[in-house]
């Protein structure tokens, strides 16, 4: 049976990817940072197991991962959102976010890395603020920069491990999206429309399981950074 990590599966994206591995027959892996809510969250596909632990909080990680024993896939979902700017710097934020996707994902890793098979495979999520950012996002918009060195250094470094990355535009259904005017966004996308959180699992279910497709930062926004 194949054995799936999602980091951050408790909701959105993540969520719908345990609910894509769950019906497939994975043993699935769900983690946030809430013990009650990974437990839960866990409760609604059979056999799926919650895990509790903050990627803010990386030396948690490891004995919080402890019961995990094997690993096929791992997917690094779990976001935080942080509106800062040079001109008004706020640390505490920044080094959350810092800390949570560059730290804390690659303490995942580390902390993995011995159950894991020699033909796994990593997804971490980046975004599309490293290509087009916005006034409040000098930090998603380094970190997420970031993300794509770490992807490369990893596939590297863990080789014959793939590990590949995503970086997402607006996902019009996301619960965070779904309920904001976003017309705007949609006319300047080539396709029309926004992407979905099926095609965001779709495709990292490609990443997953493609085994020639190593180091790759992967867009997902139909076009929109062309225009």
């Amino acid at each position: 049976m194949t054995t799936i990590v999602i980091v951050g599966g408790t909701s959105g994206i993540g969520h719908e990817l345990a609910r894509h591995y769950a019906a497939e027959g994975a043993d699935v892996v769900i983690t946030g940072r809430d013990a009650s809510r990974a437990a839960t969250s866990a409760k609604e596909f059979d056999g799926a197991r919650g895990v509790a632990f903050d990627l803010t909080r990386p030396h948690e990680i490891a004995p919080a991962l402890t019961g995990v024993e094997h690993v096929d896939h791992l997917v690094l979902t779990a976001i935080d959102r942080d509106h800062n700017t040079a001109a008004d710097y706020r640390l505490d934020g920044a080094q959350r976010l810092a800390t949570l996707k560059l730290v804390g994902y690659t303490e995942v890793v580390h902390a993995l890395l011995p159950r894991m098979s020699r033909d796994a495979s990593i997804v971490i999520f980046g975004g599309l603020a490293k290509d087009r950012p916005y006034p409040g996002s000098t930090t998603v918009s380094t970190v997420n920069g970031a993300v794509m060195g770490l992807v490369h250094t990893l596939a590297v470094e863990l080789a014959p491990i793939r590990v590949n990355a995503v970086h997402p535009g607006i996902v019009g259904d996301s619960p965070f999206w779904r309920d904001k005017p976003l017309d705007a966004v949609v006319s300047r996308t080539p396709l029309g429309r926004l992407a979905t959180m099926a095609d965001v699992v779709d495709a990292v279910a490609f990443l997953l399981r493609n085994r020639s497709v190593n180091g790759v930062n992967l867009n997902i926004d139909g076009g929109w950074l062309l225009t």
